[in-house]
C-alpha cells in the first residue's frame, strides 16, 4: 500500500502527473483543488480561506482510502510544514510507504502560460501568488523525487 503526495507550485502539472500515476497504479486521487471548488460550488464564498478546510477533508479521505488497505494519491501544492507532517503520520499509522513527488517546471514562461489558460477558472492561482509560495518554500524532511514538466514527456490521461 503506497501514499504518493503530490507537491510543487501551482501550475507545474502535479494534477497532469497525479493522473497518470492512478492510471498506472489504479489508485484514488484525493485532489486539495477539487474539493476547494466543491465548496465553492455548494455556495462558500470564495473570498472565505477554503484551504485549510479543503486539506482536513483530503485528511480524512485520504485516511479512509489507506484504512481500507488501498494505495491512494494527494494531489495538492503542500507547502505547508503542518500538512507534510500530517500526510507522513497517516502513512506511518497505517503502515503504507510514502512517496513524495515533487513537481517543477523550470521554464519560467511556460509556467505562466499555464496559469495564464488556468486563470479562466476564479480559482486559479495568480502568478504574484507563484512567487510568494517560491520565496517561502522550504525542502521537505524526507528525500522526494522530481520531475521538471518544462523537459518531462507529460500527458494527460483524461485526454486519451
Amino acid at each position: 500500500m503506497n501514499l504518493i503526495v503530490m507537491s510543487g507550485l501551482p501550475g507545474t502539472g502535479k494534477t497532469t502527473i497525479a493522473h497518470q500515476l492512478a492510471v498506472g497504479f489504479e489508485c484514488a486521487v484525493i485532489s486539495v483543488d477539487t474539493i476547494e471548488r466543491g465548496l465553492q460550488e455548494a455556495g462558500i464564498d470564495p473570498a472565505q480561506p477554503t484551504g485549510p478546510a479543503a486539506y482536513a477533508v483530503a485528511s480524512r479521505l485520504v485516511d479512509v482510502q489507506l484504512s481500507l488497505g488501498l494505495s491512494v494519491i494527494v494531489d495538492a501544492v503542500n507547502n505547508d510544514p503542518h500538512h507534510r507532517q500530517a500526510w507522513l503520520g497517516l502513512a506511518h499509522a497505517h503502515g503504507a510507504d510514502v512517496s513524495v513527488v515533487m513537481v517543477v517546471c523550470s521554464d519560467e514562461e511556460l509556467h505562466r502560460q499555464r496559469l495564464t489558460a488556468r486563470r479562466r477558472e476564479r480559482w486559479a492561482s495568480s502568478w504574484e501568488q507563484v512567487l510568494e509560495l517560491r520565496e517561502t518554500w522550504t525542502p521537505w524532511p524526507i528525500e522526494t523525487e522530481t520531475i521538471d514538466t518544462a523537459t518531462a514527456q507529460v500527458n494527460d490521461p483524461r485526454r486519451g
